[in-house]
C-alpha cells in the first residue's frame, strides 16, 4: 500500500498536519509505502499582506488547531507576488543528496513558519537546508536551480492537479488491488488510519481468497 502526501513547504496547513504524517509513518512501518511530493500553490493562493497572513494564522493555529503558538508571518513579502518556489525546489533538490525522508523540508518549513525567515529568497533556504543536512551549500544551490529539479517539481504539481484536488496538504492513499482514497485538505488522524486500516483489511483478505483458493480461473 501507498501513501503520497502532496505538499507546499510553507503552507501553514501543512505545518498543522506534519504531527499526522509522522504518526502514520510509525503507525505504520513496514506495511504502507509513505511518500511526499512537493505541489506548488499558484501566486494568488498566497496571502496579499502580512496582516492577512495573519489573519489566516489566527484562523488554523487559533480556532481550528487550537495551537499554543501563533505561526511567524515573517517569511511574507509582498513583493514576491505570491512566488515561493525557492524553498521546494531547495526541499526537492535534497532528494539529490540523499534526503528523501523529510528533514529538510521540515527545517525549511520550521524556518519560515517558526522563525518568520525569509525563505523565498533561496540564499534563505539554501543556507538552511545545507545546515540542517550538512551539505555543500554550492552543490545544493546549484542543483535547486536546475532544470532537472524545477522539472520535477513541476511534474509532481501536475500530478497534483490532475487529482481534480486544490487543497495542500492532501493524502493520496493506493493499495494492490487497485483502490484509491482521496483525502483533500483534512489535517485530523482519524480518517486517514480507518481508511487505511480498511485498505490493508480488505488486501489482506485479497491475498488470503488467493493463497487458499488459486488466482482468477480462466474465461
Amino acid at each position: 500500500m501507498k501513501v503520497t502526501y502532496y505538499l507546499e513547504v510553507v503552507s501553514s496547513w501543512c505545518t498543522w498536519v506534519e504531527p499526522v504524517w509522522a504518526e502514520l509513518k510509525t503507525r505504520y512501518a513496514g506495511r504502507v509505502d509513505f511518500q511526499w511530493r512537493i505541489a506548488l500553490m499558484n501566486p494568488a493562493d498566497f496571502p496579499v499582506s502580512r496582516s492577512q497572513c495573519e489573519w489566516f494564522y489566527r484562523r488554523s493555529g487559533g480556532t481550528v488547531m487550537q495551537s499554543p503558538f501563533m505561526l511567524n508571518s515573517g517569511w511574507f513579502e509582498a513583493e514576491r507576488k505570491g512566488h515561493y518556489e525557492a524553498p521546494n525546489l531547495v526541499a526537492e533538490a535534497a532528494r539529490d543528496f540523499g534526503f528523501d525522508g523529510d528533514e529538510i523540508r521540515l527545517a525549511l518549513a520550521h524556518a519560515a513558519v517558526r522563525e518568520g525567515r525569509k525563505v523565498g529568497d533561496i540564499a534563505v533556504s539554501v543556507a538552511v537546508a545545507a545546515k540542517a543536512g550538512q551539505i555543500n551549500a554550492k552543490k545544493l544551490r546549484a542543483a535547486a536551480e536546475s532544470a532537472k529539479v524545477r522539472a520535477r517539481v513541476e511534474a509532481s504539481t501536475k500530478e497534483f492537479f490532475a487529482h481534480q484536488i486544490s487543497q495542500r496538504p492532501s493524502f493520496i492513499l493506493e493499495d494492490a488491488i487497485g483502490d484509491k482514497a482521496v483525502f483533500s485538505g483534512l489535517v485530523r488522524l482519524a480518517p486517514l488510519t480507518a481508511t487505511i486500516d480498511a485498505m490493508l483489511a480488505d488486501t489482506g483478505a485479497y491475498a488470503a481468497h488467493a493463497a487458499h483458493h488459486g488466482g482468477v480461473p480462466p474465461a
